[in-house]
């Protein structure tokens, strides 16, 4: 694609049959909205611009968009011919090709996208459409062609014939085309049709019959364009992008155990001969290192792990796990936590903001939050990094091979020194030094006798 290359999304739709107030390009799909699903696929084309159109929750989708994507406001929704028209005034003087596709078809592919573009230099087209021979052609668009294959135009299926709508090729809404002819074009709609909307259709149809090549790559994949109308054809495509998802990490070193229950987003990374268990969900830009083991019904958003680490059923996001580290089961990390090599963090472990050393320990039973802990440190079942006063954070600094019993709160700002203990049941509230024990907990006393005394002095029933 040498040529310069401007991207058209269209997402200003209600998507009224969704049934929610969301707008229907947000839904997710694998942890991404579907416009993010069709944005990853663009971002690995070399495009000199992107312009979503906006329209129904036009705030909400604008704020779903990375930097440099701009936002272009369709206020009335007066047909995708219209629609394109908006970015008339952001594309003065370009005179490149335009693709222009919809905010809602997730499985559309990068490698789709290059056939069309090679279809359409090959030909020299004015346009380049995307269509696919449909078993059912229900509410597509019919690819018309005269006697020698040649497309001359889209017909509605609102606007079809019965002859028309006995064609099987549908028009799967994704074009290639060279911007100042269509802009051309599109300058001269006109909305006679059952909808009184201005058809983009009705564009590639007047550059047709003004004799402009039209070119057509046919996939043999319908489901790449495919969009989602239903909750049931969003359920069908997730179960769709799964099965692709999983077949393509397997042939890639991965083994999926239940490929059918676990869910891998489009921006995760894996490597060779790492195992996902079923139940499993890796979202948002989380890589994951050789030789790991990810348990079931683990989800990870956004987490980084070396090699050889393992997860046993645990939430993780916005964390980093060191090599041969283990987690789990049932541990929880979150918000910047960051674990070294080797580190141990057991059952019903929290983690916020806070930093393991190699070779710590955290066997069971503990909230970590905005603490340093350093290497070789052991953490007690039941302890707490007192870290809210209930206006500010604090943090709590635990220094190398340091030993923090059972039962103890640190109560921040606080240090523990190197090889520094703290006893069991101890409540810390200032800086233990290195090599010291602190004990903070209040003197046993044992009354004897007590029980007895106390029985007898209770009433009699």
């Amino acid at each position: 694609m040498g040529q310069a290359l401007v991207a058209i999304v269209m997402a200003a739709g209600k998507g009224t049959r969704m049934k929610s107030d969301r707008p229907k390009v947000l839904h997710e799909l694998a942890g991404e909205s579907l416009l993010g699903h069709v944005l990853h696929t663009l971002s690995g084309l070399p495009l000199t611009g992107t312009f979503v159109i906006v329209g129904h929750g036009a705030d909400q989708v604008r704020a779903a968009l990375p930097a440099g994507v701009q936002a272009v406001e369709q206020r009335e929704q007066l047909g995708t011919g219209h629609a394109v028209d908006q970015v008339t005034p952001s594309l003065v003087g370009h005179d490149g090709d335009v693709l222009i596709l919809s905010g809602d078809v997730p499985l559309l592919s990068a490698e789709t996208l290059a056939a069309m573009h090679a279809l359409h230099v090959r030909e020299g087209a004015a346009v380049t459409m995307l269509s696919a021979e449909l078993p059912d052609p229900t509410g597509y668009g019919r690819v018309l062609r005269d006697a020698n294959g040649r497309v001359i135009g889209i017909v509605e299926q609102k606007d079809a014939t019965p002859a028309q709508l006995a064609v099987r090729e549908g028009n799967l809404g994704t074009y290639l085309a060279k911007w100042p002819l269509l802009r051309e074009a599109l300058a001269n709609l006109t909305p006679n049709n059952a909808q009184g909307e201005y058809y983009l259709t009705d564009a590639i149809a007047h550059l047709a019959q003004a004799g402009h090549p039209v070119a057509c790559h046919v996939t043999p994949d319908p489901l790449e364009g495919e969009g989602v109308n239903t909750r049931a054809q969003l359920a069908r495509l997730q179960a769709a992008y799964q099965a692709r998802t999983a077949d393509r990490w397997m042939a890639a070193g991965v083994t999926f155990v239940s490929p059918a229950t676990t869910i891998v987003g489009p921006r995760v990374q894996l490597g060779r001969d790492t195992v996902l268990e079923p139940g499993t969900i890796l979202l948002g830009r989380t890589t994951v290192g050789e030789r790991c083991v990810i348990g079931a019904h683990s989800q990870l958003r956004d987490v980084t792990c070396a090699d050889e680490v393992e997860i046993l059923c645990s939430y993780l996001t916005d964390a980093s796990i060191g090599e041969g580290t283990h987690v789990g089961p049932y541990a929880h990390l979150r918000q910047g936590a960051a674990l070294g090599r080797k580190v141990r963090l057991g059952n019903f472990v929290e983690v916020k903001k806070s930093t393991l050393g190699d070779g710590a320990k955290a066997a069971h039973l503990a909230y970590l939050g905005d603490a340093t802990v350093g290497c070789d440190v052991n953490i007690g079942c039941g302890v707490i990094t007192v870290n809210y006063d209930g206006t500010r954070k604090s943090r709590t600094i635990i220094e190398d091979r340091a030993f923090v019993g059972s039962n103890s709160n640190l109560i921040a700002p606080v240090t523990v020194g190197e090889e520094g203990y703290v006893a069991a049941g101890s409540t810390i509230t200032m800086d233990v030094p290195a090599g010291a024990l602190a004990v903070g907990r209040g003197r046993q006393v044992n009354k004897d006798g007590w029980v007895a005394k106390r029985r007898q002095a209770a009433p009699q029933a």
